[in-house]
């Protein structure tokens, strides 16, 4: 990784275990970070892997969890060697973050019970419908509260033993400290939270179990999810089992402390600095997602937005769309093949660099060529599968940019439609930024979504640290408190910091990115304008990605 210029010993800090870690579990990688004295990124490390699609389920196996974060570790632990010459031996703090939602269900034992569910995973229908109406609270066909009804209502006979429900976060946390709990942002993708308490609602959940008390399951719904935490809580300390099982090398040592696990989405805001009221960022990867921090609820349930919660427990609008840049990379393999076919040798960085680069010399309306990157089901547009398309009419301007550009606007499409029932309800939003892979290619993501958006998009210079960096953040804020604590006598760093909110929001302002650089793409008003006419071609084509789901 690129060196950050500092006025200080990076060396010494990390050898004095000064420096904190952070560990996020992305859909297609793995990435470790370890942040210095300015809570600046001072080594990484990371870990490529992939879903799999087996007996109907999008999932990982936990076996590619223990290899996955290994890895990621080891080769953070090499970056370190290498550029300081030293061992990284023991962290101040340290956190783990991942995909949000899904099902990991475990017994008294701790075994797994069934294939770990992925938030990817879309037949839930008939539970979300159910506990929609239910609830009168949108329940996502991903959140783990609809798995688990699924499950109920699909006679799966693991239910009944169930000792346990987690995230991915959530049960690497468990790995590496010995407890069941969950950062607030990550539980509010498992089950509704109430913003008064900073906890599942307990009236949904009084109702959930009524709704299955004649199955004769012998656990109530509260007592198998995980305990919920907010930022700056204590959520235990790494331990020597968890030190060995990260790092079987030996060299890390236990006792650091550690952050409540976070989602994806809740390390995002972190890392964008999108906590208050009227801040909004998007995540672009394999997924797309927007997180808008509201000042007041919306006026109705609407199924194609999803209520979280910021890591403090504030209430976010998000628009979550399953499918972003999976279907570029799929074309870049052909793309990388073609190449190598034809006696180029072509790095990723020229291969993503001539998509990206290309599309900006694209017509705004990307020739009228359309591109749906349903890779798998989108709820937003009511597909429960997916179906990758590209479409075109006789008259279209079949070139390299139009291609290019139509996949960067099938990117951003559906996120479009549900930002635009946020816009019906008034909601207000002064800042979006934006991170993840869509915006570390060129500029030319940052400005196709300024356009989809007319407003404004801000990418920070850290934009391709992501949640790696905000779970370190995260744990950063946890060892602030504990020093506090400690240094103050105080029963335990909650005590000492009050209720967390504010003094969360002002680490993030006032300490971290106070300074940062940052670019800014207003959208042009041929982009914006050329969007929206592909996008009406694009909501009438819909029925092409119907026929296509049903015939292939």
């Amino acid at each position: 990784m690129d060196k950050i210029n500092s006025n200080y010993d990076i060396k010494g800090f990390i050898e004095g275990g000064a420096a904190c870690l952070g560990i996020e579990l992305g859909s297609t990688r793995v990435k470790s970070v370890l942040i210095g004295a300015g809570y600046e990124p001072v080594a990484s490390g990371g870990y490529g892997w992939e879903n799999r699609y087996e007996d109907g389920n999008w999932t990982y196996s936990l076996d590619d969890v223990d290899t996955a974060i290994r890895a990621s570790y080891a080769a953070l632990a090499a970056d370190v060697k290498e550029c300081y010459g030293v061992e990284l031996r023991r962290v101040a703090a340290l956190g783990v973050s991942a995909m949000m939602h899904g099902y990991l269900a475990f017994d008294s034992e701790g075994g797994l019970l069934a294939p770990f569910r992925t938030w990817r995973n879309t037949s839930t229908g008939q539970a979300t419908e159910e506990l929609t109406e239910l609830f009168g609270f949108n329940i996502p066909l991903r959140w783990s509260v609809a798995h688990i009804y699924q499950a109920i209502l699909n006679g799966e006979s693991h239910v009944k033993d169930i000792a346990s429900i987690t995230t991915l976060a959530g049960y690497v946390h468990r790995r590496l400290t010995g407890l069941g709990v969950l950062g607030v942002g990550d539980a509010s993708g498992m089950f509704p939270i109430d913003p008064a308490t900073c906890d599942y609602d307990e009236g949904m959940v009084d109702k959930f179990d009524e709704l299955i008390a004649g199955r004769g399951f012998g656990w109530k719904l509260g007592d198998i999810m995980p305990k919920v935490l907010s930022a700056g809580d204590g959520a235990g300390e790494l331990t020597a089992d968890g030190a060995a099982w990260l790092d079987p090398s030996g060299a890390l040592q236990p006792g650091a402390p550690a952050c409540p696990p976070e989602g994806d989405a809740g390390t995002g805001m972190v890392a964008t600095n999108a906590v208050m009221e009227r801040t909004g960022n998007i995540s672009a990867g394999t997924s797309i997602f927007a997180m808008i921090v509201l000042e007041r609820p919306l006026s109705k349930v609407y199924p194609e937005i999803d209520m979280v919660a910021t890591p403090t427990g504030s209430p976010v609008a998000m628009v979550h769309c399953n499918n972003c840049t999976s279907d570029i990379d799929a074309w870049a393999d052909v793309f990388r093949s073609f190449a190598k076919a034809a006696g180029a040798d072509i790095s990723d960085a020229q291969l993503y660099g001539a998509i990206y680069g290309d599309a900006a010399n694209g017509d705004p309306d990307a020739g009228g060529l359309i591109v749906y990157n349903y890779l798998s089901g989108e709820p937003i547009t009511g597909f429960e599968q997916g179906r990758p398309l590209i479409c075109r009419a006789p008259e279209s301007r079949l070139t390299f940019a139009n291609f290019a550009r139509a996949h960067l606007y099938s990117t951003v499409a559906t996120l479009k439609l549900g930002m635009d029932i946020l816009g019906g309800e008034n909601v207000k939003v002064e800042k979006i930024v934006g991170h993840g892979g869509l915006f570390k290619t060129s500029d030319t993501g940052q400005r196709v979504m300024a356009a989809a958006l007319d407003t404004p998009v801000s990418v920070m210079e850290t934009a391709g640290e992501g949640g790696a960096w905000g779970i370190a953040l995260l744990a950063a804020y946890r060892a602030e408190l504990a020093a506090a604590a400690e240094a103050k006598g105080a029963k335990s760093a909650s005590e000492n910091a009050g209720n967390g909110k504010l003094a969360f929001e002002e680490f993030l302002e006032e300490k971290v990115f106070n300074g940062m650089k940052r670019s800014i793409a207003e959208p042009l008003p041929e982009d914006a304008s050329g969007f929206r006419e592909w996008l009406e071609k694009y909501k009438e084509g819909l029925a092409l990605e119907r026929t296509a789901v049903k015939c292939i």
